[in-house]
This record gives C-alpha cells, sequence and structure tokens, in this order.
C-alpha cells in the first residue's frame, strides 16, 4: 500500500453549534471528488442536540453515514425519514436542496456519525435533486476468513483475497464513481482491497487504530497498490474511492459551482424561494 499523505481532522462547528472534527479541500487539488468529510462523535448531547436546521445545497451530493444514534431528516421533496445507526443517507442536490438533519440521540452511546460532500460535476449541477436512504432495503456486510468485516455504504466492493464474493450497495450511482465502505477490523485481523478501478482512494480511521494509525485521520493512497489493512487492538475506517473531476471550484457556504456568478445565481435562486421549502 503506498501512502501519498495522512492530514488529520480538525475540530470545529456547523449547524447550530454542533461540534464536529473535518477534514476538507475546497481546492480540488487533493482529495478531488471529495469536498469534505466531517465526524461527529460525542457521548455528551450538548454537543449535538441542536442539530442541523433547515438550510440549503446547491452543487454538491451529501452522504450521510450513522454509526452511533441517529438523525431525522426532511427535505422539501418531502422526504422525512430517520437514518438510524448501520444506514445510510444520500442526496444528490442538483439545482437545490432545502433540507435539516435533527439528532436522535442513543440513549447508551450518545452520536457517532458521518456527513460527506461530494462535487459534482459542471453538467449536473443544475439537474433535478435526487434523494436515497438504506433505511428500506439495509446495507450487505461481507466478512473475510480473518474476520475483517466490511460494510458496503454506496457502490460495489469485494475482498481481494475472494473477488467472486462481494457486496453490492444499494446506492450505487454516486457522482464520479464514488462509493464508500466502513471496514471493522477485530483484535490481530487484516483485509486486502483492490480499488484499482477508481482513480482516487482515502482511508478515514474513525475506532482504534488501524495501520498503526488512529483514529482521527485520513489517510490518501495510491488507488493502484492495494489497500493493506491490519490492526492489532482493533479499529474501524471508512475507505472512500472516486474518480477526479478537474474541474474549477467555486465555493459559498452550502454552494459548489464552477464559477463565482453562479454562486451569486444560487444565493439569488434560494433568496427567491426557487429552492422550495420544508
Amino acid at each position: 500500500m503506498k501512502v501519498l499523505n495522512m492530514v488529520r481532522s480538525q475540530p470545529t462547528q456547523d449547524g447550530a453549534g454542533v461540534k464536529i472534527a473535518r477534514v476538507a479541500d475546497f481546492s480540488g487539488q487533493h482529495l478531488d471528488p471529495y469536498l469534505m468529510i466531517d465526524e461527529l462523535k460525542s457521548e455528551n448531547a450538548s454537543d449535538y442536540m441542536a442539530g442541523f436546521p433547515p438550510h440549503p445545497h446547491r452543487g454538491i451530493e451529501t452522504f450521510t453515514y450513522i454509526i452511533k444514534g441517529g438523525f431525522e431528516h426532511q427535505d422539501q421533496m418531502g422526504n422525512k425519514k430517520a437514518i438510524t445507526a448501520g444506514h445510510v443517507q444520500w442526496m444528490s442536490t442538483g439545482f437545490g436542496v432545502v433540507h435539516s438533519e435533527m439528532p436522535i440521540a442513543d440513549k447508551t452511546d450518545g452520536m457517532h456519525g458521518f456527513q460527506i460532500w461530494l462535487n459534482m460535476p459542471k453538467k449536473d449541477k443544475l439537474r433535478p435533486a435526487r434523494y436515497q436512504d438504506s433505511t428500506d432495503t439495509g446495507l450487505p456486510v461481507i466478512e473475510n476468513s480473518t474476520g475483517a468485516k466490511l460494510r458496503a455504504l454506496a457502490g460495489q466492493w469485494h475482498f481481494a483475497e475472494n473477488p467472486q464474493f462481494g457486496a453490492l450497495s444499494p446506492l450505487n450511482e454516486l457522482t464520479a464513481g464514488g462509493a464508500i465502505a466502513d471496514v471493522t477490523l477485530a483484535e490481530n485481523s487484516n483485509a486486502e482491497l483492490d480499488v484499482s478501478t477508481h482513480e482516487q482512494a482515502f482511508i478515514y480511521v474513525h475506532s482504534g487504530e488501524i495501520n498503526g494509525i488512529q483514529a482521527g485521520h485520513l489517510i490518501v493512497l495510491d488507488s493502484q497498490s492495494k489497500v493493506e489493512l491490519s490492526s492489532e487492538k482493533g479499529g474501524g475506517a471508512l475507505i472512500l474511492l472516486g474518480n477526479r473531476i478537474d474541474e474549477e471550484i467555486a465555493h459559498m457556504g452550502p454552494f459548489v459551482m464552477n464559477t463565482q456568478e453562479e454562486l451569486h445565481q444560487a444565493v439569488k435562486d434560494y433568496q427567491e424561494g426557487k429552492f422550495g421549502a420544508i
């Protein structure tokens, strides 16, 4: 496995004061097609219960994954769902979305989850919004001979040792070939993944340690070398794959377009009510 870079997440706040750890790159140089990975991990309800009241988006895809606790999602398209532990939710915002995400805490373990932003290519940024979640279908989980488990959150996955046996998530239309999995390693277990069909590959360690790297670190990989994971004490990590979009990025708050003029238009359209309302 060839490591190109490693970045530590940074503490910040978003929504109505929700405390999160964030890795972000709005330059398009390092994480393309990913823009941001926000991790919410706390046993203290005051860190997150204010949640994310109604707000807009344009030009991105948001991907939410819950490990503990949950969020109740609501949007102007009429979707209202509780996204709970072990499930995901995807919005391809396109022309525009207004949504809210309000926390559902686990009474014992608090909250642990992610919201991930992916960029959309210029040709798709103004298409109608799309929504999908896994609450009705569930997500497939596969296990290798050492006890490593992979939950297919988005896209298609298999362990390198057994390429004939894999898992296809019901969410398989993410922008730029995006694919996301949660890999859990027990003590002294290991896993190997062939991700060479994608241009970009990243690991975000969220629990314990993986390859001796502690939780809270994002590892940038050469996707043409196999992803090799191991853990002495056990751990968990998101594996994020995708293909580069390689377009100019203009970013302002919840809007990501290609030019400043397009950003101003997004703000104008939202203020004029063209996104709709919850």
